[in-house]
């Protein structure tokens, strides 16, 4: 009898709400609170984006965005020589209000701003539009033509086969294979420079339109790692040996439309696998640890990482030395056929 109530609680009462979306969106508003946190955390996301924009005019997430969308402007075959037009002029209000000229010698992304933004009104064709936002823009730069010390510019270009790193498949494939995740570590502390460079690697990983909508959360101190550790579901028997915990937190406020909403766990798990490689490369391993939405959960861990409104946890990954003595899992992988079909 219970086995019974419980299949018409969770089977045949919500197939009543399963024809139409907005049947599923009543059953989720009057019957389940479970997409709760991530409606609010996308609305608050997209509420802060646009309110930055309009009224400050300083939204750093537009500037990437636009700079991004110029760069492919920039590197189309054939390029036209008049594109941008429906966004260059909100592009130049942000990049008045966010832009530092001494940040060129420390901040690459504010090179990159000025790069591109001068190729373009360097090589645009003329137009009222584009006429009026260069002057904008030299007035901001001062009309200098800013060059950082190494003098090459961060704009489109050619890949030169001569700096081709020399790995071949095979050698990949094997890390592929070797990495595996790591349960137990040896009592050793993890250096934050090891970390650092597999950040770095991780933060090369493609992103769409270069927002990056996600950072990382690193825990390594005794006391803090005793009360974080216990938050993510499935670690019991080992999470006392983690002597590190890497969390990815995602920036809903990148976005302007709900349509992104799901952009944050994309670009994070891209950078998270480049993260995981290259944690390998320096000794380290590692093990993804899943975060599923469970409200207490996300509530404990919003609060110890103090997140705000527009921010989710989106997964966590155990870092150290691998203990030589303890074994991992076989985990064999899907076959070729089953995860691959062509057209």
């Amino acid at each position: 009898m219970k086995n019974k109530l419980k299949f018409i609680k969770n089977v045949v009462f919500p197939s009543l709400f399963t024809s139409t979306g907005f049947l599923s969106s009543l059953y989720y508003l009057l019957f389940s609170s479970t997409f709760r946190r991530e409606h609010q955390a996308v609305l608050v996301g997209k509420v802060n984006h646009l309110k930055e924009l309009n009224k400050n005019k300083a939204s750093i997430f537009t500037l990437i965005r636009n700079t991004h969308r110029i760069e492919k402007g920039l590197l189309m075959r054939p390029r036209r020589e008049i594109f941008a037009l429906n966004f260059i002029s909100e592009t130049i209000d942000v990049f008045e209000k966010v832009w530092e000229k001494d940040k060129m010698q420390t901040n690459n992304q504010f090179k990159w701003f000025h790069d591109v933004l001068q190729s373009y009104f360097e090589l645009a064709g003329k137009h009222p539009i584009i006429d009026e936002q260069a002057k904008k823009f030299y007035k901001v730069i001062h009309q200098e033509s800013i060059k950082n010390n190494s003098g090459k510019e961060s704009i489109p270009y050619f890949r030169e086969d001569s700096k081709k790193p020399n790995i071949s498949y095979e050698d990949f494939y094997k890390l592929t294979k070797y990495r595996r995740s790591v349960r137990w570590f040896l009592n050793k502390k993890v250096p934050h420079e090891l970390v650092d460079k597999a950040i770095l690697a991780a933060n090369q990983s493609p992103s769409a339109c270069n927002r990056q909508p996600f950072e990382y959360r690193i825990i390594d101190d005794p006391e803090l790692l005793k009360t974080i550790v216990g938050l993510p579901m499935g670690v019991k028997g080992y999470s006392d040996g983690i002597p590190m915990l890497i969390v990815a937190v995602g920036n809903l406020d990148a976005y302007f439309y709900e349509g992104d909403r799901h952009v944050i766990y994309i670009d994070a798990s891209l950078a998270n696998m480049t993260l995981i490689f290259a944690l390998e490369t320096l000794g380290l391993g590692s093990c993804a640890i899943n975060w599923p939405d469970v409200e207490h959960l996300e509530q404990k861990m919003a609060k110890f990482l103090n997140l705000k409104k527009h921010q989710r946890a989106i997964m966590c990954l155990a870092v150290g030395y691998p203990d030589p003595e303890g074994k991992v899992a076989y985990s064999e992988k899907k076959s070729l056929d089953y995860i691959r079909k062509y057209n």
